[in-house]
């Protein structure tokens, strides 16, 4: 099985705390630890852990997160296509922890996407099984419905926001409204639109319709990040396979609820 990935890194520290801070407040954090994340940065991880070949294409700063963040994702056996940013950082990101498996972010620094006209080793996602498209330009998305299958995120509004390719499933959250507009605003070019609802599992429309139940977490919950992306990494390897819609979603909803069970990103 042959997957790519389109999309955006993030180099996040994790920070696990008893509790969120109030105003004011000094809490004591446990051993903080870092990770190259970022939606795109997650599914490239899953979609390496359930055994495909995968092909990452993705802008970075030529700084030490970005040197780092390659490094790291290599050691999982992603193949990466880094269009390298010398005058911008690689964004980062602090995520707190909570007892109880919730997570709050803090992005720092500009989303850095990977472009079309970027020199990468495009001509791969010809020969892909299926891609899942994070971020990018139109020209970008364009190269990527090369593939047989593709999935989108509505956070890759650049990507959206013109040119005519049909996505296969856009994905995104029931939980975040910004999310639930982008969706509705490219539900038009969407196949199949896929929305999460957490513990409630979630449901599809589309040229199927259908609901799908959560999995139960294989062992107590310990961090929510990318939850939902690896929902969307297990849904988009299954479609790829050729599996049904409902079929596709058990699979995310397995992978999702797998994740909640590890402290920090696949």
């Amino acid at each position: 099985m042959r997957l790519a990935v389109v999309g955006h890194i993030e180099w996040v520290e994790f920070v696990p705390v008893p509790r969120l801070p109030e105003g004011g407040d000094v809490i004591h954090a446990g051993e903080v630890f870092a990770k190259a994340a970022g939606g795109g940065g997650v599914v490239a991880g899953v979609f390496a852990e359930l055994g495909a070949e995968v092909d990452f294409f993705t802008a970075l700063g030529e700084d030490q997160n970005g040197h780092a963040a390659k490094e790291q994702l290599e050691r999982k056996g992603i193949r990466m296509h880094v269009a390298w940013r010398s005058a911008q950082p690689t964004r980062r990101a602090f995520t707190l922890l909570e007892d109880g498996g919730e997570r709050t972010i803090v992005t720092i620094g500009t989303r850095l996407d990977p472009l079309g006209s970027d020199e990468l080793d495009w001509g791969r996602l010809g020969h892909a099984d299926g891609v899942y498209v994070t971020a990018g330009d139109p020209a970008a998305l364009e190269r990527a419905r090369h593939a047989r299958v593709l999935v989108a995120s509505p956070r890759a509004t650049a990507a959206l926001s013109d040119g005519d390719a049909v996505i296969d499933a856009l994905i995104y959250s029931a939980r975040d409204r910004d999310e639930c507009a982008w969706a509705e605003r490219f539900a038009e070019r969407a196949r199949l639109l896929v929305e999460t609802e957490g513990a409630q599992g979630g449901h599809f429309t589309g040229t199927a319709e259908g609901r799908w139940p959560a999995a139960t977490p294989p062992g107590p919950p310990k961090d929510s990040y990318g939850c939902g992306d690896s929902f969307a990494a297990g849904f988009t390897f299954a479609l790829a396979q050729g599996a049904p819609p409902g079929e596709a979603a058990n699979v995310g909803a397995r992978e999702g609820a797998r994740c909640l069970t590890k402290a920090g990103a696949p």
